[in-house]
């Protein structure tokens, strides 16, 4: 039996647990064989609130995405995100190791290490160090080190930081789901992966991840991040002020959204109405399709509003070149691309996700940005993380002692001739 290698992805929404499987190493781009979705219990605003409902609904995801692909899954990597994130600068010197002078990759991994010896806010841990340049000797501005040769190695980056309690949670979550758990990647960055190009990250673009209850940034300059962050507000709010406004239940506030939607009302004929009948059969009466759309751009508004700030803190406000790209759940709404314009004066459009191939019709949507994202993320970090290796196998077989159990191996093992 031929031997096989899968990143197994796992993202607990505040709307959605998601799980995608990837076939890895043997061709160009990742390969999906299995997407799981299921809606989201026991979480609120990004954050684990009942235990059992979360294990419930990571449970029912991974068994359809192992139903989809034949696949078992047993190690997972998890996407993090909401409030649980902080980003700060850092940076680390060192000394060059070889007699001669010339950096080594050995060189370029002390100095990220030395960088991590920051002061990092309690109850927060590293996620991710993020290299943004080097500087050897007097020479500054250097993306790429090794080979060059110097005396002194100082390295100028970000940290990517995540709340332990969450995360500690997540880990306790995923052993009560009987997986095991391979590491963490931080939302922001892995749907950044999935929407951005080169060319956009070396003139200056932001990435908006409009999701449930967060929406989340990264500002990109040089190839390199700059800034990200996690804004308190997301489509779930849009929902519930259009609830409050129509005095009907949140499932029938998220139809009426979702077909009827706009954030742009002046673009809405005023005697326009909406038959609440159509939408469920235990409600009645009309409403005004104009008065929705004022709901939603005034919320809509509040999130762009926000963005700017954040852009505003590090003197980017109006001075990405490449502008934003939106995605998340949220960007599908009508009318937000033409509001970001007006908010954020930047060029806007809304991202899908790229970079892999298979089943790409199941992720082909921007709320699933963040899935795709993490596969192409842990594929380009992976000389610091690991990947699954397993024996194709049925489903069926699971919980069997006679199954192969996961094989870990460093990612230059998926490499041709690894």
């Amino acid at each position: 039996m031929v031997k096989q290698k899968y990143i197994t992805v796992l993202d607990i929404g505040s709307s959605f647990v998601r799980v995608v499987i990837a076939e890895v190493g043997s061709q160009d781009k990742p390969r999906v064989v299995g997407v799981g979705k299921t809606s989201s219990l026991g979480m609120r605003k990004g954050a684990i609130i009942d235990l059992e409902e979360v294990v419930k609904s990571i449970k029912s995801s991974v068994e359809k995405a192992e139903r989809m692909s034949g696949i078992r899954a047993e190690d997972v990597f998890v996407t993090v995100g909401g409030r649980n994130l902080r980003c700060v600068s850092t940076k680390g010197v060192i000394g060059v190791g070889r007699a001669d002078g010339e950096v080594r990759e050995e060189d370029v991994g002390r100095a990220i290490d030395s960088s991590q010896t920051i002061n990092v806010t309690h109850n927060y841990e590293i996620l991710h160090v993020i290299p943004q340049s080097f500087t050897l000797d007097d020479q500054k501005g250097i993306r790429e080190p090794v080979g060059m040769t110097g005396v002194r190695l100082e390295m100028r980056g970000v940290v990517v930081t995540g709340f332990i309690p969450h995360l500690r949670n997540i880990s306790k979550v995923i052993g009560m789901a009987n997986l095991d758990l391979s590491g963490f990647v931080a939302s922001p960055l892995a749907s950044a992966e999935a929407v951005l190009n080169k060319r956009q990250k070396e003139l200056g673009v932001i990435s908006v991840d409009i999701g449930g209850e967060t929406t989340s940034l990264a500002v990109f300059e040089e190839r390199e991040l700059v800034y990200l962050s996690v804004l308190p507000v997301g489509a779930n709010h849009i929902t519930n002020d259009v609830a409050i406004g129509m005095r009907t239940a949140i499932d029938v506030a998220e139809k009426v959204k979702i077909r009827y939607g706009s954030a742009i009302p002046s673009e809405i004929n005023k005697s326009e109405k909406i038959n609440l009948g159509s939408i469920s059969s235990d409600e009645e009466g009309v409403i005004s399709r104009y008065h929705i759309a004022e709901i939603i751009e005034a919320r809509v508004e509040e999130i762009y509003q926000m963005v700017e700030k954040e852009l505003q803190k590090i003197n980017r406000s109006a001075l990405l070149p490449a502008g934003a790209v939106l995605t998340g759940g949220g960007a599908c709404l009508y009318g937000m691309v033409d509001l970001a314009k007006d908010n954020l004066k930047l060029p806007v459009q809304v991202g899908f996700p790229s970079g892999l191939s298979g089943l790409v019709d199941k992720i082909d949507d921007p709320s699933c940005s963040v899935m795709a994202g993490a596969i192409l993320w842990i594929m380009k970090e992976g000389n610091q993380m690991e990947i699954t290796s397993i024996k194709k196998s049925p489903v069926e077989i699971r919980g069997l002692d006679s199954f192969l159990r996961t094989i870990k191996k460093w990612f230059k093992d998926i490499l041709p001739g690894g």
